[in-house]
């Protein structure tokens, strides 16, 4: 990595993040041809193809090497010009993070108003499943998420946040139309269900643990795709689904939703990846998400609550 020219690689990674090279072009002050001479001349030197040149532009399998090694430089670039006192170093650190969009409606964001911001920090944040959040850390796009994942991603290092609870719920109208008259392992695979996307398989896995895997949650689902959109779906009365606690409970104490199986509570691990880089910024983020997730997660033998569909089996 010592031989890539710094100024050919920043301009990699700003054509990934602004996803054409005329507006990579525009945030560094060049004209389009210099992107692209640049792109081409690093191309040649790595001997890779590292863009597809689709819209927005996205970094090959060897364009994320060069691309998390550029946003390494930047972040320790920005680190030691703070600590020399050079002149521009006070342009505040860029942060990118993947978080769930649960953990986001939650305790996610309270836990950034604890970082200290002397010297300031921006936080760039990108809603994502927990279950695929590895994937933004893999190619370079994120320092750090939050994700299901215990496996560390190669050059990450994990630790456990704790868990994230999730209540069986539905509004009383709706439980009364649909879930009364019988079992609720008989009712449920039948019933309108809310889920967050076509990858949330939360519901599902609920419903196989009652059924003991003979029938999934029903087959009329409503797509609702954002934390706050999903509870008001279900306190809507359009169908059941999987809130978090910390949504749930207000709703419960004031009648708007009923608890469908009082016994059964679902916990979807949940770890902070981040990449072994030594950056301060880096370090007082990581402080304040450890410090809030203990408060506000549930721990095994522990208490406490919070949490989307993740890819861990749920613990009932």
């Amino acid at each position: 990595m010592t031989d890539l020219p710094h100024d050919q690689v920043r301009t990699l990674l700003s054509v990934v993040d602004e996803g054409t090279f005329d507006a990579a072009a525009a945030a560094l002050h060049v004209t389009p041809s210099a992107v692209s001479q640049r792109i081409k001349t690093l191309e040649q030197r790595t001997g890779r193809v590292l863009l597809t040149r689709t819209k927005p532009v996205r970094a090959t399998e060897s364009g994320q090497v060069v691309v998390r090694f550029a946003r390494q430089l930047a972040a320790l670039e920005q680190d030691a010009g703070v600590e020399l006192g050079l002149e521009g170093s006070g342009t505040p650190a860029r942060v990118p993070i993947a978080v769930n969009a649960d953990s986001l409606a939650t305790w996610f964001l309270p836990a950034l108003t604890r970082v200290p911001q002397d010297p300031p920090i921006c936080f760039e944040l990108r809603r994502e499943d927990e279950g695929h959040t590895p994937a933004l850390l893999r190619d370079g796009r994120v320092m750090a998420a939050v994700t299901s994942s215990a496996e560390p991603v190669a050059g990450c290092t994990v630790r456990p946040l704790g868990l994230a609870r999730y209540l069986p719920v539905a509004s009383p109208d709706f439980a009364g139309r649909h879930l009364s008259g019988g079992a609720l392992a008989d009712l449920l695979p039948g019933a309108p269900v809310i889920v967050f996307d076509r990858r949330d398989e939360l519901q599902d896995r609920f419903v196989r643990s009652l059924t003991g895997g003979a029938s999934g949650a029903g087959r009329l689902r409503h797509h609702v795709p954002t934390s706050e959109g999903f509870h008001d779906a279900v306190s809507a009365g359009l169908g059941w689904g999987l809130v978090p606690e910390p949504q749930a409970l207000p709703l419960l104490r004031a009648g708007r939703l009923v608890d469908l199986a009082p016994d059964r509570r679902t916990d979807v691990p949940l770890y902070w990846q981040q990449w072994k880089l030594d950056v301060p910024a880096l370090a007082r983020v990581t402080e304040a998400v450890l410090a809030a997730a203990a408060e506000a997660l549930h721990h095994p033998g522990g208490a406490a609550s919070s949490g989307r569909a993740g890819q861990q089996p749920p613990q009932l």
